[in-house]
This record gives C-alpha cells, structure tokens and sequence, in this order.
C-alpha cells in the first residue's frame, strides 16, 4: 500500500499511541485526520484534527462524510480510541460500566468500521487497522472487562478480515504489551467497590505503576502500525515490542498449566489470597 498522498484517518489521536500513530504517518507521506472526542486543536502537529466520538453513530458519520467531502476516499482506518478500568474484581463494575467499556473500546471499531467499509469497498483498496492488545490473547485478571473488550477485537477483526479481502480491503490488529502513555492515568474507578478485594486492588495497583514505568514508548507501536499499513502482503496480527513477542510465543507454545502459574506468580495472586 503507497503512503504518498493516502489518506489516513486515526482515532483517539489527541495523546499517547493515537497521537504517535498519526505523526509517524503524517512524516511517512499519508495525509493524516486525528480525531478526540475532545475535538483537541492540531496545533504543533503535522495532522489535522476533527472532533469524534466513537459511542455516537451521528458524530462518527459526520467526521466521515467531511474526510471524504475534502478528499472522496479513505485509505487508512486506524481504530486507537480506548480507555480501561483501574485493576478491579469483575463483579466490582455494574453492567454499565460493563456496557460503557465495550461501547468505546468494542462498539466504537464496528461503528467506525461500518461508516468507512463502504467508501473502501467501492475504491476497491483500502486498510484498517485495530489496536487491540496482548490481553486479546492472554487473561488478565483484575482486568477482566478490558481483557474480553480486546478477545472481541480480536475476533472480530480476524472474521472482517476474511470477508473482505475479496474487496481489495484488509483488516489487521496490532498487539502491544504495556505502553508508556497516560492510559492509566485515565482510568475509570470500579463502580462497585467491595471491601473483598481492596488489599488485592491496592496491590496491583502499585504493580501496574512499576511495570508502566519500564513500559515501551508509544512510538514502538506506531512504528508497528506504519509496518502493517505499508506491507504489500500483510499479516494478519502483529505484535508491537519484544514483551508482546515473548508473550505470543508463550502462549503459542508454553502448556497451558505453565502459562497460567506464570500469571498468577506474575500478579501474586496466591500470595495475596493466602494474605487474606
């Protein structure tokens, strides 16, 4: 796929692997639409940016129909937008804040999805791309919301990718593992907190900040993202960092017994139970 001149639009672009992604597009010759739902200036950018809420179908259709008023074609879909809950216990979020993660994190890729597919369709080319997560592949408990969120992009996209590659269309994910961004600062609370699980909460969350602070710069993941947009035969799922990389051999490879006291001795989570 030619970058020169392509036309890329990037959701969730206002910070962190969003914001990255669009400027390692935008330096590598794509003509490059950021969208926040804050409607963020492009100030000091080398992108334009447009207001966008991916839970509404009114404001994804708009910022749609103006990229394809300016230019009559979308080359690049880049799904970014996302945010996660702090570590919690399932039970500890109420079925809105359940439905309010899979909105953004799930809904906003097909709603997006489907107002591109049909420009792309008739363009015969086009590509889109979901950044989805290792926890796509992997459990993570005390973040079993985010984690199935991810298993559905998964799902999803590899099922879209085969109904439209016919079409001259391709739909790839990207898999990172922890990524240095303010993702964490902007999680949400548990809902419904329970005094079960605040010595577990409080140890994982001192856990988190630790391994954020050694996490990959959001710039390893754009790189990644270019690789994918720009590959003549792309792969389906690409891992974005060497964490991601052992994490997909493990669980490609390792029994299943052995990756799954891996991640308990990983979060300490028999340690924290014989604890309480």
């Amino acid at each position: 796929m030619k970058n020169r001149d392509s036309i890329a639009l990037v959701t969730g672009a206002s910070t962190g692997i969003g914001e990255a992604t669009a400027e390692r597009l935008a330096k590598s010759g794509y003509q490059v639409y950021g969208t926040s739902r804050r409607g963020a200036q492009a100030e000091r950018r080398s992108f334009a940016m447009l207001p966008l809420d991916v839970t509404s179908d009114e404001s994804v259709e708009a910022a749609v129909r103006e990229v394809m008023r300016l230019h009559g074609r979308i080359d690049l879909l880049v799904n970014n937008a996302g945010f996660g809950i702090a570590p919690a216990a399932a039970e500890e979020s109420s079925m809105a804040q359940a439905r309010s993660i899979f909105d953004t994190n799930f809904f906003g890729i097909i709603r997006m999805t489907r107002a591109v597919v049909p420009h792309m369709r008739r363009q015969g080319s086009g590509r889109i791309i979901n950044i989805g997560s290792v926890l796509g592949f992997l459990p993570m408990p005390y973040g079993a919301l985010y984690a199935a969120t991810k298993h559905a992009v998964e799902g999803y996209s590899e099922s879209l990718d085969h109904e439209l590659r016919t079409r001259g269309i391709r739909v790839l994910v990207i898999e990172p593992a922890y990524t240095k961004t303010q993702f964490d600062a902007n999680f949400l609370e548990p809902d419904s907190r329970l005094d079960e699980y605040l010595e577990i909460r409080t140890s994982l969350g001192k856990t988190l900040k630790k391994v954020m602070a050694d996490a990959d710069a959001p710039g390893v993941v754009a790189d990644v993202v270019l690789k994918a947009a720009s590959a003549a035969r792309p792969k389906l799922r690409y891992t974005a960092g060497a964490v991601a990389g052992r994490l997909r051999l493990l669980r490609r490879f390792a029994p299943a017994g052995v990756l799954d006291a891996g991640i308990r001795k990983d979060l300490r989570l028999d340690a924290l139970a014989k604890a309480l």
